[in-house]
């Protein structure tokens, strides 16, 4: 199938792409890296009447340190995630998710943003950025507005953007001291959403976590965290029972759907062994000082 008719549009600034959105409303749509809109335009399950191309407006693409926290501009591509050293040296989950979002041709093409934007729960982004306790930055009619990442997903395929608003940046607070992070996912082959993924990010004082925030990956209707787990640990020391009760507690709060990928039951176990994993891999990454 080839998409519907629509008018195409490629402004030049920010302004100028939210004076679109505002005049078309809901009959636009944003086009960032395309990889979830154009598949869903060429068999007609949305059908925009109006395309917003976003590429062409400059100063959205970048990744950079600042005032304590690393910025991440809404057009910056996946691959470049991937190759950027400084997230590799500062930022272990990122790092780690940045690897396993689909294959090479799609990173190529994706965008940060519009990965987020979308708020699929197969998608990665979300629970990694859950897990860091990001900022979402975005730009309306009536200027700027930080959104805290657990406000930003507010239903499947729905976030807490206004009609007239874009992603433009996302915020993620630097690791502080003794902190690790870590991404695992279980996949059918490579390029494959998540059977099941798990994001940690916590901190350590000796034997003893002091604090946790962990995210799953298409276990539930929209991205979530695991905050019973996050409890099981916080302010204890990281035992086999510890894990176990974290594992445990994020197989019972999520709530994945049957498919060819799994039984529900077979995703909450494997959620229970990756919760169990991760958390024990980021214990070893915030003690060697990889966060």
């Amino acid at each position: 199938m080839i998409p519907g008719e629509f008018d195409y549009y490629a402004p030049g600034t920010l302004a100028e792409a939210v004076a679109l959105l505002r005049e078309h409303g809901d009959d636009a749509k944003l086009l960032a890296g395309g990889q979830s809109l154009i598949p869903a335009m060429r068999f007609r399950l949305a059908q925009p009447m109006v395309l917003i191309d976003l590429n062409r407006v400059d100063g959205l693409a970048y990744i950079r340190e600042d005032n304590g926290r690393l910025a991440i501009g809404a057009m910056t591509r996946e691959a470049e995630l991937e190759e950027s050293s400084l997230v590799r040296s500062r930022y272990a989950l990122l790092a780690d998710a940045s690897r396993v979002i689909a294959d090479p041709i799609v990173r190529n093409r994706a965008t940060v943003g519009g990965n987020l934007a979308h708020a699929d729960p197969a998608n990665d982004h979300p629970a990694v950025m859950l897990a860091y306790n990001a900022e979402v930055m975005a730009l309306g009619p009536k200027g700027p507005r930080a959104i805290p990442i657990d406000n930003f997903f507010v239903g499947l395929f729905e976030n807490a953007l206004a009609h007239d608003e874009i992603l433009t940046e996302i915020r993620i607070p630097a690791p502080g001291p003794n902190s690790g992070g870590v991404y695992l996912k279980m996949e059918r082959k490579v390029g494959d959403y998540a059977v099941s993924a798990v994001a940690v990010q916590l901190t350590m004082s000796g034997d003893t976590c002091t604090a946790a925030r962990i995210a799953l990956t298409n276990v539930n209707p929209t991205p979530m965290r695991a905050r019973n787990a996050e409890q099981a640990l916080i302010g204890r020391a990281i035992t086999e029972e510890v894990l176990e009760a974290a594992g445990q507690a994020a197989a019972a709060e999520c709530d994945p759907s049957p498919d060819l990928r799994g039984s529900a039951a077979y995703k909450r176990d494997l959620t229970r062994v990756l919760t169990k994993q991760a958390i024990r891999q980021a214990v070893e990454r915030a003690r060697g000082g990889r966060a």
